[in-house]
């Protein structure tokens, strides 16, 4: 059948797709729009598999803190260009998954994925969908949900990096102030884990390995490496783990005696940080 003009730009503006993407698959689809819609998804599919291995450094970290302040959610969905995100329909899409992801409690990634949007789709299928129609791989590139007495957000200047900030013991106290300092010097300090209980082995072995070969580069005595390094380790535990560094607004303190000085017993549990870069 004659595919017309105005049937070309009625499924343009059904679908956001370019005109020549959509004649083509009204052709195909014989003037079906359903099928037409169809045959404009796969092509989105085969465009997120051409363009997998592209590097997704743009794009918008959102944040949802519930009414009780209890739970946090952290996502950062990216794209390759920063023209893309800033995009009308990436944007509301990056709002329609952390919705989903609030309605559903979802506790992964995976689960965010899964979710049904309010076009009754997935958030997966929906972003095939623009990524077919940007012609941009579509990424969620992390995602954190947080539950704790208090979390508190922040999200930087450049809506590219957020964090979370899980606190118990507040005694009833608002750790809001304190909070967003704690959250910007994550932003900005990126510690590694909030104790050097959390730093896992294969990071302490490569730290002890640096102070070694460093040591040796020094010309200090083979024999004294194991224990250079030691040291070295722990000048790195105080400053790449949360609670062991100093707190930038006050370096006579770290950030366990800021917590204390704040309110005797108050802890931090957890800390999440996604960036994109």
């Amino acid at each position: 059948m004659a595919i017309t003009a105005a049937d070309v730009n009625k499924l343009r503006q059904m679908t956001g797709a370019g005109m020549m993407d959509c004649k083509k698959a009204l052709t195909e689809a014989n003037g079906d729009f359903e099928a037409a819609i169809d045959i404009l998804r796969k092509a989105g599919q085969k465009v997120a598999a051409k363009r997998a291995d592209n590097a997704t450094n743009e794009g918008v970290v959102l944040i949802s803190i519930s009414e009780d302040g209890s739970n946090g959610k952290l996502l950062a969905l990216a794209c390759e260009t920063e023209p893309v995100s800033k995009v009308a329909d990436f944007n509301n899409l990056a709002s329609a998954l952390l919705e989903a992801a609030v309605s559903n409690n979802a506790a992964t990634k995976e689960e965010v994925l899964a979710a049904t949007l309010s076009d009754g789709r997935t958030a997966e299928e929906n972003i095939i969908e623009l990524t077919g129609k940007i012609g941009e791989k579509i990424t969620i590139a992390g995602y954190e949900n947080v539950t704790a007495e208090k979390v508190v957000s922040y999200i930087h200047s450049n809506n590219k990096i957020g964090v979370l900030v899980a606190f118990t013991n507040t005694s009833g106290i608002d750790v809001q102030e304190v909070g967003k300092d704690i959250a910007m010097q994550i932003t900005a300090m990126k510690p590694v884990a909030l104790d050097k209980d959390g730093v896992d082995a294969a990071t302490i072995e490569r730290e002890i390995e640096i102070g070694k070969d460093q040591a040796r580069a020094e010309g200090k005595p083979e024999a004294m490496l194991e224990k250079i390094a030691v040291g070295k380790l722990e000048k790195f535990y105080k400053e790449s783990t949360l609670l062991n560094q100093q707190f930038v607004k006050d370096s006579s303190i770290n950030i366990k005696q800021l917590l204390e000085q704040t309110q005797k017993g108050l802890t931090i549990t957890e800390f999440k940080r996604i960036a994109l870069a």
